[in-house]
């Protein structure tokens, strides 16, 4: 099959191994898949992987690995149990007399799976991501979604709703991540929210927390972008022409700056909560005691469950197509990577 890989180079590879779904895995072919910021980080050596990038993806089921057996060779298991007097007792049978229901469906892929231990705290809870010993699509010990196909256990696999689009889709990761804030933080009727940042992740997470009629501004330096909010009823506001008060309940952090964060903590009220969703790395000094000064709550935000980010996208209430800068066939993968890289792109997609 053919694959975008990545080792020491970026790489489009026309033969690559198609992937066999282990027991309990799925076997997806890709029709979509969005290129991530955090993609182009690992061409840069962000955490050290090597292998078939990519982790937003949708797909179709093609095939489901149930106890060790395929729906692909589950007949012939079938009509060896039936010549068997004993096929009743036969486990293989019992568990291969259906078609499994994600056969032919619509799927998007969580990008983590968990080790499945019963004494891991997070696997219990289904919350994959923080489990010490996970597998993350195209980051981290798991082949990623820029391929003709990839595997993930069934657990991780979600429906996509018939009215959604697979340009909304494949959006469904980042919404996710945005819609974790409510997931982590109450934020009441009458708070004042402001999201620094109108790149991808301002522009999502501003979206999702105007779709739930919560009072939000998005601030950031670009009209253009900006006016994709706009247009869907966000209130915006230029950097240059915004005021910097201490008069926000919540504040959203999404510009991966160090400017941006100092700005993002002069905005937060005393008592307030400054929500990271971009990380910051940086060897500069920070001035951190206005955290202590203030009595601010900062809180780490991350990926999202995919169920709300899913319902948000049936309900209508969001529309992501604005953001799609191009779409690229798997031929051109390499350079729909340098178009990602231009100053004015939002979302580059992979059609498969």
């Amino acid at each position: 099959m053919k694959a975008l890989v990545f080792n020491k180079e970026l790489k489009l590879v026309e033969n690559y191994e198609k992937p066999v779904p282990k027991p309990g895995e799925a076997l997806v072919r890709v029709t979509l898949a969005g290129i991530c910021n955090t993609d182009y980080e690992i061409t840069k050596g962000y955490m050290g992987y090597v292998g078939i990038l990519g982790h937003e993806a949708v797909g179709i089921v093609e095939d489901v690995n149930i106890n060790g057996h395929s729906e692909a060779n589950k007949q012939e298991i079938l009509r060896s149990a039936q010549n068997d007097t004993k096929a009743e007792e036969s486990p293989n049978c019992a568990n291969n007399s259906y078609k499994h229901p994600l056969i032919g469906k619509r799927v998007v892929p969580e990008i983590s799976y968990g080790c499945k231990d019963p004494n891991c705290e997070w696997c219990a809870k289904k919350n994959y991501r923080h489990c010490p010993n996970r597998h993350t699509l195209g980051i981290w010990r798991k082949d990623g979604v820029f391929a003709q196909y990839f595997t993930m256990p069934v657990e991780v696999l979600f429906e996509v709703p018939d009215n959604v689009p697979d340009t909304q889709a494949v959006f469904v990761e980042p919404l996710a991540a945005a819609l974790e804030i409510n997931e982590q933080l109450h934020i009441k009727p009458m708070d004042k929210v402001v999201v620094l940042g109108d790149g991808k992740l301002g522009l999502i997470t501003a979206l999702a927390l105007n779709a739930q009629n919560i009072n939000v501004t998005l601030v950031g330096k670009h009209k253009n972008k900006l006016d994709i909010a706009k247009a869907q009823g966000v209130k915006t506001a230029l950097l240059s022409d915004f005021k910097t008060e201490k008069i926000y309940d919540v504040v959203v952090e999404a510009t991966g700056s160090v400017n941006g964060f100092e700005t993002s903590l002069a905005l937060t009220k005393p008592r307030g909560t400054l929500v990271l969703k971009s990380t910051v790395a940086t060897g500069k000094e920070l001035n951190l005691a206005p955290i202590v000064i203030d009595e601010i709550t900062v809180l780490g935000s991350r990926c999202g469950q995919f169920p709300p980010a899913l319902r948000m996208l049936e309900s209508g209430k969001v529309d992501f197509s604005p953001l799609i800068s191009g779409i690229y066939s798997m031929d051109n993968a390499q350079k729909a990577f340098e178009k990602n890289k231009e100053k004015d792109t939002l979302k580059v997609l992979l059609k498969m």
